[in-house]
């Protein structure tokens, strides 16, 4: 198998062709590999067969271009894993309702391997999870069904890292952690990876692989919301948050850089760290820190709420029967990311206190409320922004014209300081409330 792996003579399979398995085939297409991309969802197979992406990092070209070469094999059948020589999990792990693992995709996709997969097989697993998934949840099943691990089958975990939206870093030049559950795998791990990532970096266990992606992501959520707990604080005595950090941010050494706003998106960050909650309590381990940041870190939408209660209070205007337009509802900029956007939650809040609430995002255009019903943006005419009593940025997109935002808008609540050059540019009154600006058209 090593021989495969570096002659790029193995068939790669991908389970799961979202956000995180599409552009890891590709990667292994573009780099010469007989790529296999399995999805349990048929519409989604047919539509990238067609040459459609729903990744906003992998275009209908890049795509095309791997299907016109004839070494990217699509199929919803799982049969079609018998022919890999390496399979690669990349499926959703999401929380249930009680705010633990549901393991359910990655279960259905070892269930399929078991079943289907050749006599001798490797197989990683990306999908974020609690330290322990990969013995228990891969090795476990197949051990059961007589494989004999180091001899027909070989297991590692190597975390996802997929930044939507980002520019820089992406799947070829992102370093990739591989963890071996013995040292062959490992070294299987390192090679195969090694034939696509530009950086691959072996550590001692799959345990040490999957506790290391929760680390990262339980950092950010940690000091994400201490930074939201101190712009609390900065309202309260009345200090320009946005100008402390600022000034913080001089200091060469021994601080990092953390902003405010209106909260935390995406599948990691406000999922990963319960994984992490959740297994440490099975070890009879309370972690304060990862629950405190989770409920500050949540708190925010229905703060950015009451501050729009707050900004329209300035013009005698309450939130019931307001129009307010929400500017951006991906959860990060430059992506139409929607999974665990603050922008939902805000939306739903200000329908909920009677507000009369539209959107504007070209990159997320269309979402689905709280009942099911389909709500799509409005289009990017910033003549229309003047129809609204409120503008709240939310997630200010690199398409969006700030200075025209600014021009038109009547009353704005920046959560993300987006617009502080434009505003100091047009001179226009604004009072800080906690991380937000606050500004109206016209007063000088």
């Amino acid at each position: 198998m090593k021989n495969k792996f570096l002659n790029k003579e193995a068939k790669i399979a991908i389970i799961g062709l979202g956000y995180v398995g599409l552009p890891l085939a590709v990667a292994f297409v573009q780099k010469g590999f007989q790529t296999i991309g399995y999805d349990t969802s048929a519409k989604k197979i047919q539509s990238l067969a067609s040459g459609t992406s729903d990744i906003a990092d992998i275009s209908n070209q890049t795509l095309q271009t791997c299907l016109d070469m004839n070494a990217f094999e699509l199929s919803a059948s799982p049969e079609i894993l018998h022919e890999a020589d390496a399979i690669i999990i990349c499926v959703p792990t999401p929380l249930t309702e009680a705010m633990e693992p549901d393991m359910g995709f990655i279960k259905h996709a070892v269930q399929d391997i078991v079943i289907h997969a050749k006599e001798e097989v490797f197989i990683s697993l990306e999908s974020t999870t609690y330290p322990g998934t990969t013995r228990e949840l891969i090795c476990a099943p197949m051990l059961e069904k007589g494989h004999i691990l180091g001899h027909d089958f070989f297991a590692c975990y190597s975390p996802e890292r997929v930044d939507p939206g980002n520019k820089k870093f992406h799947t070829l030049n992102t370093p990739k952690v591989v963890g071996g559950v013995d040292a062959t795998s490992r070294e299987l791990g390192e090679i195969l990876y090694g034939q696509v990532i530009d950086t691959v970096v072996p550590v001692n266990s799959a345990e040490v692989a999957e506790m290391s992606k929760l680390l990262e992501n339980t950092f950010r959520s940690i000091n994400i919301a201490f930074i939201n707990e101190m712009a609390l604080l900065a309202e309260k005595m009345e200090i320009d948050i946005w100008e402390t950090i600022e000034a913080a941010s001089s200091k060469p050494f021994g601080f990092m850089k953390f902003t405010p706003g209106p909260g935390i998106g995406g599948h990691c960050i406000p999922l990963d760290p319960m994984y992490l909650s959740w297994k440490a309590k099975s070890k009879n381990f309370y972690s304060r820190f990862i629950e405190l940041a989770h409920e500050t870190n949540h708190l925010m939408p229905e703060k950015m709420v009451d501050h729009a209660a707050e900004a329209l209070n300035l013009h005698q205007k309450s939130i019931n029967g307001s129009k307010i337009l929400l500017v951006g509802m991906a959860y990060k900029e430059n992506s139409n990311d929607l999974r665990e956007s603050p922008g939902l939650h805000i939306y739903e809040q200000l329908c909920a206190r009677g507000a009369d609430v539209s959107f504007c995002d070209p990159e997320a255009p269309v979402f689905r409320d709280a009942n099911g019903n389909t709500q799509q943006s409005i289009p990017v005419d910033y003549n229309a922004f003047s129809n609204y009593d409120l503008v709240v940025i939310v997630t200010p997109h690199q398409v969006f014209d700030l200075e025209q935002i600014g021009t038109e808008s009547q009353l704005i609540l920046d959560t993300k300081n987006a617009l502080k050059d434009t505003f100091q540019e047009k001179k226009w009154a604004y009072g800080k409330v906690h991380m937000t600006q606050v500004m109206t058209k016209g007063v000088q």
